[in-house]
């Protein structure tokens, strides 16, 4: 899921150099305990600091909702950009008043993350969130459209049928692949908000703000993954462009 973001953020920061760590081993986080996937978010940040990045993209809306204090008191130099605020602020300027709907995994709706975001960016609008954890197997098996794709999001936003949504955010990094079955879903009239393109946005403006934006830069991305380098290429097909091979993934180990 995370590779959506990655992909929103090297069209937006051609010039930058990534390090991407797909924790492969551990996934998914969505249905995990919010001290068991902080844990996990913890290890994943000591290794790219050991690897000096200058900054660090949580692109997990379960980590972001309950991850990210505990990594900036860790990291207090290092900017950290997490997925929820930057989706939240995206529908505190598009929408005031009416309902939004938030598609996430359990763990990101049990956080209450994007209910106070939202709440704190947009007073007059009223959330909806909805665990939506089935999305992602659905979408890691390259299942992001046709009749039963649409049918599955049509069961699962249910709930919302009769209400009038303006805006639905996409809270889990998954979900963008799946922006064109939603919106057939949902219908034209509903904005659709894509967390990983709203993180980008928020990556280069802090960057810039701190004097660390690379410009005229070559670009480039690494990858690393805690296991199954083989299917996390075969996966990469369905988020990057051009994809990655094995021979192009790092095998590494977050213990």
């Amino acid at each position: 899921g995370g590779l959506t973001v990655l992909r929103a953020l090297r069209e937006r920061l051609p010039d930058e150099r990534f390090i991407y760590l797909g924790d492969t081993a551990r996934v998914p986080y969505g249905t995990k305990s919010a001290d068991t996937v902080r844990a996990y978010a913890l290890n994943a940040g000591a290794l790219l600091i050991d690897r000096h990045v200058k900054s660090i993209v949580v692109a997990c809306n379960s980590a972001s909702a309950v991850a990210i204090p505990a990594m900036r008191e860790r990291w207090e130099g290092t900017p950290i950009i997490g997925v929820i605020e930057p989706g939240a602020r995206a529908i505190g300027e598009s929408v005031r008043t009416g309902t939004v709907l938030v598609l996430a995994t359990e763990s990101t709706v049990a956080s209450g993350a994007y209910q106070r975001c939202i709440e704190a960016c947009a007073p007059g609008v009223r959330v909806v969130p909805l665990a939506a954890t089935l999305l992602v197997a659905l979408v890691e098996e390259g299942w992001t459209s046709g009749p039963l794709v649409e049918s599955v999001i049509q069961r699962i936003t249910e709930p919302v049928r009769f209400e009038r949504l303006e805006a639905v955010l996409l809270g889990c990094t998954h979900f963008p692949a799946l922006t064109d079955s939603i919106g057939r879903v949902l219908g034209d009239e509903v904005t659709i908000v894509d967390s990983a393109r709203t993180t980008a946005q928020a990556v280069r403006a802090e960057l810039l703000r701190r004097g660390l934006l690379t410009e005229g830069g070559p670009g480039s991305a690494d990858y690393l993954a805690t296991d199954g380098p083989e299917r996390f290429a075969r996966i990469s097909e369905r988020f990057l462009d051009p994809p990655i091979s094995a021979a192009d993934v790092e095998c590494v180990d977050l213990v």
